[in-house]
């Protein structure tokens, strides 16, 4: 069945296209991640600054429910292409910027950055409404979350082999072209838009997404889960170099060994979360992912390559399991004129918290040893895990629909946020 479940999404016009722009968008943005940081402290000398480069992509999710709002106001499809061509122009605007005193230009940029992918993530939950048959929305975001794991294994290699050559102005053509690629792609997409779109968007309110997330029974303990989930994901993120150095003795780039096998872990699950969501409720799914994610979290603080190599396998596998069954269920209990709204909501709940708590376990690492903080992690994760699966229950609909599932049934489908590096 699982086999099968993936053809059928794969075969789907409007789910492949989406998924190809998935890959093209992706390789370049993860290549261009990685040389932003590292564009800014060449220039400036500044470390500081350069960690304000990756800030600058995450700040625009804290108006995450204005900028979903907005593309539950316009029509999707132009939109998603415009965004991305836009997109394309302003990172070639990047070859300015060859001292110091322009750095401004890439921040700017980078900025605006983040409001596109905000702007665009909701506005692709709505555009392919209908596309995917809801009891296929577990196995359309699992491919989904591997074809964007799956460039970050890739295209962060291409931009440094990119960066170190030629500078951080090739990087940001090549990330240009992906944008390009990714706006013809789009245009290929069915043009039809939800049904009701229009009349909902004019009396759409800002607080409609917060109010949807915050009543349903089904979506609020996923929704909240994934917030102190992330919450966790920080602390470990902020404490990567930590362990790496003063737990394992290693240079600070072995970090990035740690971050492929996380890749790994996340490509796998991918694959796997369909046919699991069909086979256990969401939050029995949500819960063992986070459990896992939990004990892994915790284990970082044994200073053992071995260990840290499975450990960071197991976050990569545990982390995106909240990710994908959260938003699997905002695209299935949301009305299509309101998903952008909620999509975006749900992103900023559950993202929020990972970029707080990267700014405090920067701060917390020069107080607490890492031998105290990562059990601490682990065991509020853990403790989440348990919550999750002894309250009240709601069994999901994928698991009471019989049959063999087909396309264009119903349920709007759309984009899972990408688990940080943990």
């Amino acid at each position: 069945m699982s086999g099968s479940a993936t053809v059928r999404v794969l075969r789907d016009r409007t789910a492949g296209l989406f998924l190809a722009a998935v890959v093209v968008s992706g390789f370049g943005t993860s290549a261009m991640w990685l040389a932003a940081g590292v564009w800014v402290k060449s220039l400036t000398g500044s470390d500081s600054l350069a960690a304000l480069a990756v800030f600058a992509m995450w700040l625009p999710v804290l108006i995450g429910p204005v900028l979903g709002t907005i593309a539950d106001r316009l029509p999707r499809k132009p939109l998603l292409v415009w965004s991305n061509l836009v997109m394309a122009g302003l990172l070639t605007s990047l070859l300015l910027v060859d001292s110091a005193g322009r750095i401004w230009i890439l921040f700017t940029v980078l900025v605006l950055y983040g409001a596109s992918f905000v702007l665009m993530g909701a506005a692709e939950s709505a555009l392919i409404a209908g596309a995917v048959d809801s009891r296929l929305l577990g196995d359309f975001n699992g491919l989904r979350m591997t074809a964007s794991e799956g460039m970050k294994l890739l295209a962060p290699l291409a931009g440094a082999g990119l960066y170190a050559r030629f500078g951080g102005g090739t990087v940001a053509l090549l990330d240009a072209v992906s944008f390009a690629l990714a706006a013809g792609v789009c245009a290929m997409l069915p043009a039809r838009e939800p049904a009701g779109t229009a009349p909902a968007a004019r009396r759409g309110e800002l607080a409609a997404g917060i109010r949807l997330v915050w009543t349903s029974p089904v979506l609020r303990p996923l929704v909240l889960a994934g917030s102190v989930t992330m919450l966790c994901a920080g602390l470990n993120g902020a404490a990567i170099y930590a362990v790496v150095d003063d737990g394992l003795g290693h240079s600070p780039t072995y970090a990035g060994v740690l971050y492929a096998v996380q890749g790994v872990g996340s490509v796998a699950v991918g694959l796997l979360a369909g046919p699991l969501l069909r086979r256990m409720p969401e939050r029995v799914f949500t819960a063992a992912g986070v459990a896992l994610f939990a004990v892994a979290v915790a284990s970082r603080a044994l200073p053992y390559d071995a260990v840290a190599l499975v450990a960071s396998a197991a976050i990569g596998f545990g982390l995106p399991c909240v990710l994908i069954a959260a938003m699997t269920a905002v695209q299935r209990e949301t009305p299509d004129a309101a998903l952008g709204s909620t999509t975006a909501t749900a992103n900023t709940l559950m993202m929020v918290p990972n970029a707080v708590a990267l700014a405090l376990g920067a701060g917390l690492i020069a107080l607490v040893d890492i031998r105290v903080l990562l059990p601490v992690a682990g065991a509020a994760a853990l403790l989440t895990a348990a919550l999750l699966v002894t309250g009240r229950r709601t069994r999901s609909p994928l698991l009471e629909q019989d049959g063999e599932p087909g396309m264009a049934d119903k349920g709007p489908t759309g984009p899972v946020p990408s688990p940080p590096e943990a």
